[in-house]
């Protein structure tokens, strides 16, 4: 786990201002405090790595590494990394889990290995099979090899966005960082203007990372999935490819007991995985099932001395309080519980660094929360953390999915099925709009706009400016995803990871890198998610309305009954509207002031409206309202022009 950058330009000499590598590395110091390591190659020349930022400069391709050491500390993993015919070099952000197996296959090819890392084994599979050592590779990862050879750079990032990479294209050189504010810094006198369609789309939506657009115009995210090849004779087009994407085939013929065998004996082995390392790994546990398996995971395959720490989010609110599951998995696993309690004027008072660490807006107070629990995890001393990301996505934990499972019986006729599955709905906690859902998801496209307007929810809130959309080219989207689909579900499972999934990674980079802490998400794997959409539908959302139905078998006598028992759903939820009704001192004159006002987005008299009756009535509370909050606020900090 680190952070890398580089610059690559067509032809060597004329490049950034004196000293840009150095201020990568420190802008990405908080990524990797370990060491710093740098690279400079020109065609004709050799390969020069080591860590003075020196060689950098004035190169064809410039490199950047910031390590945080995990998997073999000494000087022998450090990065860059030259191949030991000296024609290649790595750069390289994540962890490969299966570089053991990796390793194993790669010396029976000839291979020779010099140390205990996984970035040897990545450099060594790509030299041997390059673009198709890809879909080897089990982990997160954003990496930049150097191919002295073909003349040329090779990026690439992880199937699920689980390891960030930005970039951005100017005058014949390709720049690229794992944070953008890193990027951005390389030309502090340019303009910073906001992107009209990605603001909209966090605005209305909270998405922010589902495709190349950032917020800010200018600077893409490389795709996860994907790779591009940059070739020195030309690198202002570079042209992504796609090496991986999620597989809807026809449902697999397999039975439910089958079924819990296959995911439990895949679940079991992503953990063990994942607890590869050299430095202690410790675990989120917010007491829903899937940070509870993932730390009753550890203790059963983890080896019998396991020193297992757990580091939780407990919250005021009774009602949103997961206190009592917590402490029961931690008591069954033997954990060392760690629990953080913030509060509104926490939040308050943090909030500036937490827009920093972000650099993009972030679609709730949940995020705040989550980096209070990964201080926790730092003042511990643990250096590596695995959480439940990517679960809810892939075993359909949302109200959406149950959702999608009604319309899905719908519409094949089942009706019957689907009455009693909205009957079973309504009665839970946390999923008594899965009705609303089925509909939104049976109505055809054009339909939808006259019928939300109907009942009072145009697909354009009041509070957003048309006028500006329009002149921005900027349209409202429909987020009916299921046209031509037969089994919704699944198809809704596939968009959630492609969508809302990667901006929850987002959030969950930034702040474990802040602390320079390894986030680990052992559900996700390419493996695991093929085998999970390829299960019929009533395998993740019963007849009953039981959420990972599968899951929940799966890990029975791993996980305490109790909690897999569990019918409601909180989802790490913070009290927000009742945090900024206690911070109107502070949120009201934010947004009626100048920077409000100046921002272009806003019917600022609609929303000011909206506001006053939210932030007093919580029936009248949306969460956009925290997002208009926060868009203003980062303006400010980081001085975005609309």
């Amino acid at each position: 786990m680190c952070g890398i950058a580089g610059i690559v330009r067509s032809s060597a000499g004329a490049g950034p201002r004196k000293n840009a590598f150095e201020r990568l590395a420190a802008d990405l110091r908080h990524r990797g405090p370990d060491a710093f390591g740098f690279l400079g190659w020109t065609p004709g020349s050799e390969i020069r790595a080591g860590s003075d930022a020196r060689l950098a400069e004035g190169a064809a391709v410039g490199l950047v590494h910031t390590r945080l050491a995990i998997l073999d500390l000494s000087a022998a993993g450090t990065q860059p990394m030259v191949s030991n015919d000296g024609q290649h070099a790595i750069v390289y952000n994540g962890e490969i889990y299966n570089y053991l197996e990796l390793r194993q296959e790669l010396q029976k090819l000839g291979h020779r290995f010099t140390s205990t890392s996984d970035t040897e084994v990545l450099l060594a599979a790509l030299i041997e099979w390059d673009t198709a050592a890809l879909t080897r590779l089990e982990g997160m990862f954003a990496f930049a090899m150097v191919d002295a050879r073909k003349r040329s750079v090779l990026i690439a990032r992880d199937p699920f966005g689980i390891k960030p990479l930005f970039y951005r294209t100017s005058g014949g050189e390709f720049a690229f960082a794992s944070e953008m504010r890193a990027l951005l810094a390389l030309q502090p006198k340019e303009r910073i203007q906001a992107n009209s369609t990605a603001v909209y789309r966090y605005l209305r939506h909270g998405i922010t990372d589902d495709d190349d657009q950032s917020l800010i115009d200018g600077v893409r995210h490389l795709v996860p999935g994907t790779f591009l090849r940059l070739s020195l004779n030309d690198v202002s087009r570079p042209e992504p490819k796609q090496y991986w994407s999620l597989r809807l085939d026809r449902p697999a013929d397999i039975s439910f007991e089958e079924a819990a065998r296959a995911v439990r004996d895949a679940f079991l082995t992503n953990v063990e995985r994942h607890l590869r390392s050299d430095v202690q790994v410790g675990a989120c546990l917010s007491g829903g099932i899937d940070s509870s398996a993932i730390v009753s995971a550890m203790r059963t395959v983890g080896k019998p001395t396991l020193e297992l720490h757990t580091f939780s989010y407990l919250a005021d609110d009774p009602q949103l309080s997961e206190e009592r599951w917590v402490r029961e998995v931690a008591q069954a696993c033997g954990a060392t519980l760690h629990t953080a309690h913030p509060s509104a004027e926490d939040l308050a008072a943090d909030l500036d660094r937490l827009i920093a660490i972000q650099h993009e807006p972030f679609a709730s107070t949940s995020i705040y929360a989550q980096h209070r629990v990964l201080d926790l995890a730092k003042r511990a001393g643990v250096k590596v953390v695995l959480n439940g990301q990517g679960a809810d996505e892939l075993l359909g934990g949302y109200t959406v999915f149950i959702g999608a499972r009604i319309a899905s019986l719908v519409r094949s006729g089942r009706i019957d099925r689907a009455i009693r599955l909205a009957s079973h709905a309504r009665r839970q906690r946390g999923h008594s709009r899965a009705h609303w859902h089925a509909g939104r998801f049976l109505v055809p496209r054009t339909l939808q706009e006259p019928l939300r307007s109907l009942v009072g929810r145009d697909s354009v809130p009041a509070w957003l400016n048309t006028t500006w959309m329009s002149r921005n080219g900027v349209t409202a989207d429909a987020m009916n995803h299921t046209a031509g689909h037969r089994d919704i579900l699944r198809s809704e499972l596939e968009h959630s990871v492609t969508t809302s999934l990667r901006t929850l990674l987002r959030y969950e980079d930034r702040n474990s890198m802040a602390y320079s802490l390894e986030s680990r998400v052992p559900f996700l794997t390419t493996t695991f998610a093929n085998l999970l959409l390829s299960l019929p539908e009533e395998y993740i959302v019963g007849d009953n309305g039981m959420t990972k139905r599968v899951f929940r078998a799966a890990m029975r006598g791993i996980v305490p009954d109790a909690v897999l028992d569990r019918r409601d759903k909180i989802g790490f939820e913070t009290p927000e509207q009742s945090w900024l009704g206690h911070l109107r001192h502070w949120t009201d004159p934010m947004l009626s002031g100048e920077t409000a006002r100046s921002i272009p987005v806003f019917n600022h008299s609609a929303a000011w409206k909206d506001w006053q009756s939210g932030v007093t009535d919580p029936r009248r509370y949306r969460a956009w309202m925290w997002r208009w909050v926060n868009l203003v606020r980062w303006t400010e900090l980081v001085g975005v022009s609309y």
